[in-house]
């Protein structure tokens, strides 16, 4: 396997712990999706935006303000835990 190749690839454990629960569904956030693909996530949401018939119709939601304090008052409290609840 080329170098190139090598560097390219990402532990399990770090999709793991970027990984939420959200309305029953296993999601990731944009700005975990942006750093992942070593983009910004302004640049990330572009293309989606551009691109959106490329993807299905439930691949993004937007969180409810509930759903965001949950999500952050949880994260704070248990940074590494690999499962995060809303």
């Amino acid at each position: 396997m080329a170098k190139d190749k090598i560097q390219l690839l990402i532990p399990d454990e770090i999709v793991m712990n970027k990984i939420y629960f959200i309305r029953g569904q296993k999601v990731m956030l944009d700005n975990d999706l942006a750093e992942l693909y070593e983009v910004e996530t302004r640049r990330l949401n572009e293309q989606v935006k551009r691109n959106i018939d490329r993807f299905p119709e439930d691949f993004m939601f937007r969180l409810t303000k509930q759903e965001f304090e949950n999500l952050t008052r949880w994260s704070k409290n248990y940074p590494d835990t690999m499962k995060k609840y809303c």
